[in-house]
């Protein structure tokens, strides 16, 4: 999709093969007269309109495909109340209109910049007109690899203009948006892969990809080079599958010399079956898109590179099959990770947790200024959150804040939970140092959290690093009025790169 600005859309109105078809966002107080694009339409049009207006007052959820008199095909969206009208609702808003155009197979759009301003984000516009671009990328997307192209072809829109008089730094922005709009759909094609086709190496093999292509040095460790580091965490997930583990580092080191890296870790876990605590019929389906936090850190760190960001970021992705066999580990198994602690596995189906113990510790070898790890961890944390945000826990409050204020700017939302030392009890092993799970049914989430907390927190004097952990689980798929096609969300590509645009 090409996005492009424009202070004036009277051609691209224009009557004929190429029309682009204006947008008329309406709040319920609205005249549609008084709206930006209405002086570029003919005298009967505009008659049209009004009339429209009158007899069917353009309510929130209304949406209205017209063609008017003069031939122009037009869409009227009702986006509700004007004092509830937020940085929110100009997200879903800018979804909303890709959507309804992809419905009725309008391939070019018009739209006023000024419609998706708010008391909330209209002090940064460079960063909204990033946003609204992003967010008409993700609209615009679809997993059509496996289907056949329809006759009439995909419906796809293939252009916006976007009217704005005042452009000044709106032209990089909306390019900037539509690279991390990009880069959301690349990590869902990788996540939407069915896990047939969606291997360690395969996975390895699209990091490889990305660095070929952005100037990121991509090195991939095989089982040799695992058991050379005694990561037998990622060892023993692995042990159940024909397809073999791989460890993904990548390295974009545009930052000043000498300076510590952000170390981005993503579970790759390229299906799941649960290993010998088989997954239920109803659990194992969407278990392709357990690889969904390393897709993620893999394409951040694409869109980082694109963006020519001056940072130096590492990013680290333990890539495993948890399949049930004859050489799966086992529960009641006890693995020895990288840094000497053991695990005692109580349940193969908490195995995210235990690849990224091995892959937490490598991130301390970086020496990091901060490390951020993402995974499709819980279920338990869709049971606290619904769909509508990700689980964050940090052991840093202001770093928490940024994250969480940065999700709320780009619509990828986050929310606090607790990491606190007394639910360490939860998770202490009989026979191992840790358990894999906790001791009761409750609080999964933060249990996940502290397990992880235990191969990330200082030893033997070591400084602190501070650490976020990311629950994606929630944010693994869209709900129903999102706006999204079905299939992964691409969360959190857009937070991590924005957050660490600005960190």
């Amino acid at each position: 999709m090409e996005i492009t600005l424009s202070k004036t859309i009277s051609k691209s109105m224009s009557i004929g093969r190429q029309a682009s078809t204006p947008v008329f966002l309406i709040k319920d107080e609205d005249r549609i007269d008084r709206h930006e694009f209405f002086k570029f339409l003919s005298v009967e049009d505009k008659k049209y309109l009004i009339n429209f207006q009158k007899n069917f007052p353009v309510k929130k959820e209304h949406s209205h495909p017209l063609v008017l008199p003069s031939g122009l095909k037009v869409l009227v969206i009702g986006i509700g109340e004007k004092a509830k009208f937020n940085n929110r609702r100009a997200i879903m808003a800018a979804r909303r209109v890709v959507a309804i155009a992809r419905r009725e197979r309008i391939r070019d759009l018009a739209v006023n910049f000024n419609d998706f301003v708010a008391k909330d984000n209209r002090e940064n516009q460079k960063l909204l007109a990033e946003v609204l671009a992003t967010q008409f990328q993700m609209a615009n997307y679809e997993f059509v690899k496996y289907k056949t192209p329809q006759a009439e072809g995909w419906s796809f829109v293939q252009t916006i203009d976007v009217l704005v008089l005042k452009q000044n730094g709106l032209a990089e922005a909306l390019k900037a948006g539509e690279i991390i709009g990009e880069e959301i759909n690349n990590a869902r094609n990788l996540s939407n892969t069915p896990g047939g086709d969606m291997t360690p190496q395969v996975l390895a093999s699209e990091a490889v990809e990305i660095g070929r292509k952005w100037g990121v040095k991509v090195t991939v460790l095989d089982e040799n080079a695992l058991a050379g580091l005694k990561m037998g965490g990622i060892l023993g997930v692995g042990k159940g599958s024909s397809e073999r583990p791989k460890f993904i580092l990548m390295e974009y080191l545009k930052g000043p010399r000498g300076e510590k890296p952000v170390v981005l870790v993503g579970k790759g876990v390229t299906f799941d079956t649960g290993g010998l605590n088989l997954k239920p019929d109803n659990s194992i389906y969407e278990m392709h898109m357990d690889m969904s936090g390393g897709s993620a850190v893999m394409h951040a760190i694409a869109a980082l590179a694109r963006l020519k960001v001056n940072k130096n970021i590492v990013g680290l992705v333990p890539a495993v099959e948890n399949m049930p066999s004859g050489s799966s580990y086992h529960p009641g198994d006890v693995l020895t990770t990288m840094n000497g602690k053991t695990i005692e596995v109580l349940n193969t189906d908490a195995e995210g947790r235990i690849i990224l113990a091995d892959a937490l510790e490598y991130a301390k070898k970086c020496k990091p200024r901060l490390v951020v790890d993402v995974a499709t961890l819980t279920g338990s944390a869709m049971s606290a959150l619904g769909q509508r945000a990700s689980a964050i826990f940090s052991t840093s409050e202001k770093v928490q804040e940024r994250f969480v204020e940065t999700g709320e700017a780009v619509g990828d939302f986050v929310w606090p939970l607790p990491l606190w030392e007394e639910y360490e009890e939860d998770i202490k092993g009989t026979f191992g140092d840790v358990a894999n799970m906790g001791k009761n049914r409750y609080g999964g989430a933060i249990s996940g959290a502290i397990f992880l907390w235990q191969f990330i927190k200082p030893n033997n004097g070591e400084t602190a690093i501070p650490w976020v952990h990311i629950d994606m689980a929630p944010r693994t798929t869209p709900a129903e009025s999102e706006f999204l096609s079905k299939g992964s969300t691409g969360a959190p590509v857009g937070l991590l790169t924005e957050f660490l645009k600005k960190f």
